[in-house]
């Protein structure tokens, strides 16, 4: 393996995103128009032009952030495959597989959705709450948990030096304070409608397993590295239970980049809107070669420099 093409979670997502590559590029102008008429509704003014209180929905978000993806690869003419690896942080790993050629657009579009409807009704039914936690290792960060009341638990493994937290409301504010005395460097809220990959979202899991097994699951074209199990799943039974259980497991995000590295990747590209998966790579070996994709202005750059005589 030499490249990992890495996918964006929730979080990455801004109004206005994906604007320019629908004005400036056919490819990725069919990709939100399709998106428009698999969801039923139109999900591109809702990315160009929000609200963002909307946009922020999860039900919205999963799908604005996968058809931007989608949007880029199509503008590039990317296909992942041969020597190449992927991997999505969250609902990223459907990016990852859809670019694989393991999930066609519509059917990961609409799985996308299900699942941020299915996560937006279990935050309604069992309230919860995340918190980023900045600066303490896992094992310290384990054993203050261990001491809490409550459900609370590790949600993403992202970094050495970054950890989110995902539990019950009361359990994650009582943590909150516990690691800041345990010496976290900063300790912050996040703004989620749920304990995402925490044991609050049973129901949720449950019902993405129904969605899962009406979806045609291909063998991916490359390896996929999976949130849950850090390695590469490519067996379609095999990737069906992979997702669900991603909902309930910590996204084991360093560990990932790590085995990616073992496996011979030399170059990390995210595919999406934002920067923060180049953002996690920098944290796990600066010295990593990695860029972002996302905006127009970035794939004309990509663009122009294939058409050079090397």
């Amino acid at each position: 393996m030499t490249t990992a093409f890495l996918f964006p979670g929730q979080g990455s997502q801004f109004v206005g995103m994906g604007r320019d590559l629908y004005d400036g590029h056919a490819a990725a102008r069919k990709v939100f128009d399709e998106a428009n008429e698999v969801l039923g509704f139109d999900l591109a003014h809702l990315c160009f032009e929000g609200p963002e209180d909307e946009l922020r929905e999860t039900r919205n978000t999963q799908p604005a952030i996968f058809v931007h993806s989608a949007a880029v690869l199509a503008a590039l003419d990317w296909n992942v495959g041969g020597n190449d690896c992927a991997a999505g942080h969250s609902l990223g790993e459907y990016s990852a597989y859809y670019a694989a050629g393991a999930l066609s657009f519509a059917d990961a579009l609409r799985l996308v959705r299900k699942r941020g409807e299915l996560m937006w009704d279990s935050g309604k039914e069992k309230p919860g709450a995340m918190a980023a936690i900045l600066g303490l290792g896992a094992e310290p960060l384990s054993e203050v948990l261990e001491r809490i009341l409550g459900v609370v638990v590790p949600a993403n493994l992202n970094s050495p030096t970054q950890i989110v937290i995902s539990g019950e409301v009361g359990a994650v504010e009582e943590a909150m304070e516990a690691l800041k005395d345990a010496g976290a460097k900063r300790v912050v809220r996040l703004e989620v409608s749920g304990a995402f990959h925490s044991p609050l979202l049973e129901s949720a899991a449950v019902g993405l397993r129904e969605a899962l097994a009406s979806a045609e699951v291909r063998k991916p074209r490359a390896a996929v590295f999976a949130n849950e199990s850090a390695r590469p799943v490519t067996d379609p039974s095999e990737i069906r239970t992979s997702l669900e259980k991603q909902l309930l497991s910590p996204v084991r995000w360093e560990e990932t980049i790590r085995n990616m590295i073992d496996s011979g990747v030399t170059r990390f590209v995210e595919v999406g809107p934002g920067k923060v998966l180049c953002g996690l790579v920098r944290a796990v070996d600066k010295s990593l070669d990695f860029e972002a994709v996302g905006t127009l202005e970035q794939i004309e750059a990509r663009l122009n420099a294939a058409e050079e005589p090397r």
